[in-house]
């Protein structure tokens, strides 16, 4: 069998990031370029906002059924963020890198420590826009928080920030394209890492050494 066939357990890729950073467009545009890549919905109790679908942006839950998975032990992750509750299927996960699918979940910084405590295929990325300001003006451009909200959101990005040390990298989105080709550099290296290739460079080390004389 061909190396290129074999199936490989994924890897987890997470991106954090304030709200109003940009990472949910950062997201669509990296899933789009790199296809190979599977994006993880979680659940949330919040209400969906305009255009959001079920299953694709989101799993809505109402609070009792986020917490009948909570104590179900069906999450891998969760947390409270802005009122609302967030979290990862652990079953979902797991099924995408059994198949040996790299996954990429866009989750808070509560939730991004609590996976890098569980599980150790994971790779974190944490997106900063370039300054306040920057941050403040596309909350507002986006029209869709009230003056009030836009200064929580702001306050918690104060508190998130600090947070950068954690990640494996860091990304700056200045600008959609090179920000997307960043996510997409580092995503291509982590795959071509020796422990993340091991299995395949054996089976090529071992054909070579079979062919000697």
């Amino acid at each position: 069998m061909s190396p290129t066939n074999r199936v490989r357990e994924g890897q987890v890729f997470i991106i954090s990031a304030p709200s109003g950073s940009g990472k949910t467009t950062l997201v669509k545009e990296l899933i789009s370029s790199l296809p190979d890549l599977q994006l993880s919905v979680s659940y949330t109790t919040r209400k969906p906002r305009p255009g959001e679908r079920e299953g694709v942006d989101y799993f809505f839950l109402t609070e009792e059924e986020f917490e009948e998975k909570r104590m179900e032990g069906e999450l891998v992750e969760w947390a409270e963020v802005s009122g609302h509750y967030y979290g990862t299927s652990y079953q979902r996960l797991n099924r995408y890198l059994q198949q040996g699918k790299d996954v990429l979940l866009l989750i808070d910084v509560q939730g991004a420590l609590q996976m890098k405590e569980k599980l150790s295929r994971v790779v974190s990325i944490f997106v900063l826009p370039p300054s306040w300001k920057a941050l403040k003006q596309r909350l507002e451009e986006r029209g869709t928080d009230t003056i009030e909200e836009i200064q929580r959101r702001l306050e918690l990005a104060r508190r998130e920030v600090d947070y950068w040390s954690h990640y494996d990298y860091i990304v700056i989105n200045e600008t959609l394209t090179e920000a997307v080709e960043r996510l997409r550099s580092i995503i291509i290296a982590e795959r071509s890492r020796q422990k993340e290739m091991k299995e395949v460079i054996q089976w090529i080390i071992d054909d070579f050494r079979l062919r000697q004389g």
